[in-house]
Protein backbone atom coordinates (compact mmCIF):
# COMPACT_ATOMS: atom_id res chain seq x y z
CA UNK A 1 0.00 0.00 0.00
CA UNK A 2 1.27 3.58 -0.98
CA UNK A 3 2.11 5.60 1.61
CA UNK A 4 2.21 9.82 1.51
CA UNK A 5 5.17 12.45 2.71
CA UNK A 6 4.19 15.88 3.25
CA UNK A 7 6.19 18.55 2.97
CA UNK A 8 6.81 22.15 3.58
CA UNK A 9 9.70 24.46 3.13
CA UNK A 10 9.69 27.80 5.64
CA UNK A 11 11.56 30.70 6.72
CA UNK A 12 10.53 32.63 9.46
CA UNK A 13 6.99 31.27 9.53
CA UNK A 14 6.70 31.20 13.31
CA UNK A 15 3.02 32.76 12.41
CA UNK A 16 1.99 29.97 9.86
CA UNK A 17 3.74 26.77 10.70
CA UNK A 18 1.87 25.05 13.58
CA UNK A 19 -1.55 24.97 11.69
CA UNK A 20 0.26 24.27 8.67
CA UNK A 21 1.65 20.75 10.39
CA UNK A 22 -1.66 20.47 12.40
CA UNK A 23 -3.84 20.06 8.96
CA UNK A 24 -0.92 17.60 7.80
CA UNK A 25 -1.60 15.24 10.60
CA UNK A 26 -2.86 12.36 8.25
CA UNK A 27 0.36 11.56 6.03
CA UNK A 28 2.34 9.24 7.08
CA UNK A 29 5.26 11.66 7.95
CA UNK A 30 6.04 15.36 7.88
CA UNK A 31 9.33 16.76 6.25
CA UNK A 32 10.37 20.71 7.03
CA UNK A 33 13.05 22.00 5.41
CA UNK A 34 14.31 25.47 6.86
CA UNK A 35 15.89 28.27 5.17
CA UNK A 36 17.94 29.37 7.98
CA UNK A 37 15.01 31.09 10.48
CA UNK A 38 15.34 33.66 12.35
CA UNK A 39 12.54 33.11 14.53
CA UNK A 40 10.98 30.18 16.45
CA UNK A 41 9.92 28.30 13.13
CA UNK A 42 12.32 25.42 13.74
CA UNK A 43 11.05 24.58 17.43
CA UNK A 44 7.83 24.83 16.39
CA UNK A 45 8.12 22.51 13.73
CA UNK A 46 9.90 19.95 16.10
CA UNK A 47 6.80 19.75 18.09
CA UNK A 48 4.87 17.78 14.77
CA UNK A 49 7.71 15.67 13.14
CA UNK A 50 11.19 14.85 13.91
CA UNK A 51 12.38 15.15 10.37
CA UNK A 52 13.32 19.22 10.61
CA UNK A 53 16.48 20.44 8.26
CA UNK A 54 17.73 23.55 7.80
CA UNK A 55 19.71 24.53 4.52
CA UNK A 56 20.91 27.05 2.63
CA UNK A 57 18.26 29.11 0.08
CA UNK A 58 19.40 28.93 -3.47
CA UNK A 59 15.75 29.03 -4.79
CA UNK A 60 12.64 27.88 -4.32
CA UNK A 61 12.92 25.38 -6.68
CA UNK A 62 15.46 23.60 -5.16
CA UNK A 63 14.65 23.87 -1.90
CA UNK A 64 11.20 21.88 -2.79
CA UNK A 65 13.42 19.23 -4.41
CA UNK A 66 15.12 18.85 -1.54
CA UNK A 67 12.14 18.63 0.52
CA UNK A 68 10.96 16.25 -1.55
CA UNK A 69 14.16 14.06 -1.80
CA UNK A 70 14.19 13.79 2.10
CA UNK A 71 10.77 11.91 1.75
CA UNK A 72 10.39 8.02 2.44
CA UNK A 73 7.02 7.45 0.94
CA UNK A 74 5.74 6.52 -2.71
CA UNK A 75 3.77 9.61 -2.72
CA UNK A 76 4.74 13.96 -1.91
CA UNK A 77 2.53 16.42 -1.01
CA UNK A 78 4.07 19.85 -0.82
CA UNK A 79 2.64 22.74 0.28
CA UNK A 80 3.39 25.94 2.01
CA UNK A 81 3.33 27.40 5.13
CA UNK A 82 0.58 29.29 4.63
CA UNK A 83 -1.51 26.88 3.14
CA UNK A 84 -3.52 24.19 5.02
CA UNK A 85 -5.08 21.49 4.25
CA UNK A 86 -8.73 20.91 4.72
CA UNK A 87 -10.01 17.66 6.16
CA UNK A 88 -12.48 17.22 3.29
CA UNK A 89 -9.28 17.40 1.37
CA UNK A 90 -7.17 15.07 3.14
CA UNK A 91 -9.59 12.14 2.66
CA UNK A 92 -9.46 12.77 -0.47
CA UNK A 93 -5.96 13.04 -0.84
CA UNK A 94 -5.81 9.59 1.64
CA UNK A 95 -8.13 7.71 -0.66
CA UNK A 96 -6.41 8.79 -4.15
CA UNK A 97 -3.10 7.78 -2.89
CA UNK A 98 -4.27 4.27 -1.32
CA UNK A 99 -6.09 3.32 -4.43
CA UNK A 100 -4.70 5.07 -7.33
CA UNK A 101 -2.75 3.36 -9.73
CA UNK A 102 -2.97 5.37 -13.45
CA UNK A 103 -2.05 9.28 -12.08
CA UNK A 104 1.30 10.20 -11.03
CA UNK A 105 0.07 14.06 -9.66
CA UNK A 106 -2.65 15.88 -9.07
CA UNK A 107 -4.08 19.06 -9.33
CA UNK A 108 -5.13 20.71 -6.16
CA UNK A 109 -7.91 23.30 -6.36
CA UNK A 110 -6.96 26.50 -4.11
CA UNK A 111 -8.68 29.09 -1.89
CA UNK A 112 -7.11 32.07 -1.41
CA UNK A 113 -7.61 34.22 1.78
CA UNK A 114 -7.04 38.06 0.74
CA UNK A 115 -7.56 40.95 3.66
CA UNK A 116 -10.44 39.02 5.25
CA UNK A 117 -12.19 37.69 2.32
CA UNK A 118 -12.23 33.94 0.31
CA UNK A 119 -11.70 35.15 -3.21
CA UNK A 120 -14.11 33.37 -5.59
CA UNK A 121 -13.22 34.99 -8.97
CA UNK A 122 -10.72 37.83 -10.36
CA UNK A 123 -9.40 34.30 -11.98
CA UNK A 124 -8.17 33.11 -8.27
CA UNK A 125 -10.42 30.28 -7.91
CA UNK A 126 -10.00 27.22 -8.01
CA UNK A 127 -6.54 28.02 -8.96
CA UNK A 128 -5.39 24.56 -9.08
CA UNK A 129 -2.05 23.67 -8.46
CA UNK A 130 -0.02 20.21 -9.12
CA UNK A 131 0.89 19.41 -5.54
CA UNK A 132 0.46 15.89 -4.90
CA UNK A 133 2.66 13.72 -6.89
CA UNK A 134 4.37 10.02 -6.90
CA UNK A 135 8.27 10.76 -5.92
CA UNK A 136 9.84 8.95 -8.54
CA UNK A 137 7.70 10.66 -11.35
CA UNK A 138 7.54 14.76 -10.07
CA UNK A 139 10.27 17.25 -9.58
CA UNK A 140 10.08 20.88 -9.00
CA UNK A 141 11.72 23.27 -11.74
CA UNK A 142 14.08 26.41 -11.01
CA UNK A 143 12.65 28.83 -12.23
CA UNK A 144 13.13 32.04 -9.77
CA UNK A 145 9.75 32.91 -9.31
CA UNK A 146 6.26 31.04 -9.69
CA UNK A 147 8.46 27.57 -9.50
CA UNK A 148 5.69 24.40 -10.35
CA UNK A 149 5.83 20.85 -10.72
CA UNK A 150 6.05 19.11 -13.75
CA UNK A 151 5.56 14.76 -13.95
CA UNK A 152 5.79 12.39 -16.33
CA UNK A 153 2.49 10.66 -16.55
CA UNK A 154 -1.35 11.56 -16.29
CA UNK A 155 -2.35 14.16 -14.43
CA UNK A 156 -5.71 14.08 -12.49
CA UNK A 157 -7.93 16.71 -10.97
CA UNK A 158 -8.85 16.44 -7.34
CA UNK A 159 -12.19 18.19 -5.88
CA UNK A 160 -11.72 19.66 -2.53
CA UNK A 161 -10.00 22.68 -1.93
CA UNK A 162 -5.90 23.31 -0.48
CA UNK A 163 -7.02 26.86 1.59
CA UNK A 164 -4.35 29.34 1.24
CA UNK A 165 -4.02 32.02 3.69
CA UNK A 166 -2.16 34.78 1.84
CA UNK A 167 -2.43 37.94 2.53
CA UNK A 168 -4.06 39.28 6.21
CA UNK A 169 -3.20 42.98 5.59
CA UNK A 170 -1.80 44.95 3.14
CA UNK A 171 1.80 45.33 4.82
CA UNK A 172 2.38 41.77 4.05
CA UNK A 173 0.61 41.67 0.64
CA UNK A 174 3.53 44.84 -0.43
CA UNK A 175 6.30 43.24 1.27
CA UNK A 176 5.76 39.96 -0.93
CA UNK A 177 5.46 42.48 -3.79
CA UNK A 178 8.67 43.90 -3.70
CA UNK A 179 10.46 40.35 -3.22
CA UNK A 180 8.35 38.41 -5.87
CA UNK A 181 8.42 41.20 -8.48
CA UNK A 182 12.20 41.58 -8.00
CA UNK A 183 12.10 37.64 -8.81
CA UNK A 184 10.28 38.30 -11.84
CA UNK A 185 11.94 41.35 -13.06
CA UNK A 186 15.49 39.14 -12.59
CA UNK A 187 14.26 36.43 -14.28
CA UNK A 188 13.20 38.17 -17.49
CA UNK A 189 16.17 40.16 -17.47
CA UNK A 190 17.89 36.80 -17.67
CA UNK A 191 16.28 36.20 -20.32
CA UNK A 192 16.99 39.31 -22.68
CA UNK A 193 13.69 40.57 -22.22
CA UNK A 194 13.51 44.50 -22.46
CA UNK A 195 10.50 46.54 -20.32
CA UNK A 196 9.23 49.57 -23.14
CA UNK A 197 6.59 51.88 -23.01
CA UNK A 198 3.71 49.32 -23.86
CA UNK A 199 4.73 47.48 -21.00
CA UNK A 200 4.41 49.99 -18.58
CA UNK A 201 1.34 51.65 -20.04
CA UNK A 202 -0.89 48.55 -21.13
CA UNK A 203 0.13 45.71 -19.44
CA UNK A 204 -1.06 47.05 -15.99
CA UNK A 205 -4.16 48.52 -17.00
CA UNK A 206 -5.28 45.38 -19.25
CA UNK A 207 -4.25 42.72 -15.71
CA UNK A 208 -6.76 45.33 -14.02
CA UNK A 209 -9.14 44.69 -16.66
CA UNK A 210 -8.78 41.25 -16.73
CA UNK A 211 -9.17 40.59 -13.01
CA UNK A 212 -11.84 43.10 -12.43
CA UNK A 213 -14.24 42.90 -15.30
CA UNK A 214 -13.17 40.02 -17.75
CA UNK A 215 -13.02 37.38 -14.40
CA UNK A 216 -15.46 39.50 -12.37
CA UNK A 217 -13.54 40.38 -9.17
CA UNK A 218 -16.25 42.83 -8.47
CA UNK A 219 -17.77 39.96 -7.51
CA UNK A 220 -15.87 39.74 -4.48
CA UNK A 221 -16.61 43.35 -3.37
CA UNK A 222 -13.75 45.74 -1.74
CA UNK A 223 -11.29 43.07 -1.37
CA UNK A 224 -11.97 42.50 -5.46
CA UNK A 225 -11.24 45.58 -6.31
CA UNK A 226 -8.16 46.22 -4.46
CA UNK A 227 -6.40 43.05 -5.25
CA UNK A 228 -7.16 43.95 -8.90
CA UNK A 229 -5.60 47.32 -8.43
CA UNK A 230 -2.81 45.59 -6.71
CA UNK A 231 -2.59 43.20 -9.00
CA UNK A 232 -2.09 45.77 -12.05
CA UNK A 233 0.63 47.71 -9.81
CA UNK A 234 2.47 44.54 -9.20
CA UNK A 235 2.65 44.02 -13.21
CA UNK A 236 3.77 47.89 -13.44
CA UNK A 237 6.36 47.42 -10.67
CA UNK A 238 7.95 44.29 -12.35
CA UNK A 239 8.47 45.69 -15.61
CA UNK A 240 9.94 49.33 -13.80
CA UNK A 241 12.41 46.93 -12.19
CA UNK A 242 13.55 45.11 -15.59
CA UNK A 243 13.66 48.76 -16.62
CA UNK A 244 15.78 49.93 -13.96
CA UNK A 245 18.04 47.12 -14.65
CA UNK A 246 18.90 47.39 -18.08
CA UNK A 247 19.71 50.96 -16.94
CA UNK A 248 22.13 50.13 -14.59
CA UNK A 249 23.49 47.33 -16.56
CA UNK A 250 24.00 50.31 -19.38
CA UNK A 251 25.69 53.28 -16.44
CA UNK A 252 28.21 50.26 -15.37
CA UNK A 253 29.28 49.68 -19.30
Amino acid sequence: MSKLSAVVVTLNEEANIADCLKSLSFADEIVVVDSQSVDSTIELARKFTDKVYQVRFEGYGKLKNNAAAKASCDWVLSIDADERVSPQLAEEIVEVVRKNKSHSGYLLPRRTLFLGRWMMYGGWYPGHVLRLFRKDKGAFNDVLVHECVTVSGEVGKLKRDLLHYSDPDLKHYLSKLDKFTSLSAQSLYEKGRRAGIGDLLFRPAFMFLKMYFFKRGFLDGMPGLILSLLSAVHVLVKYVKLWEMWRTSRAQG
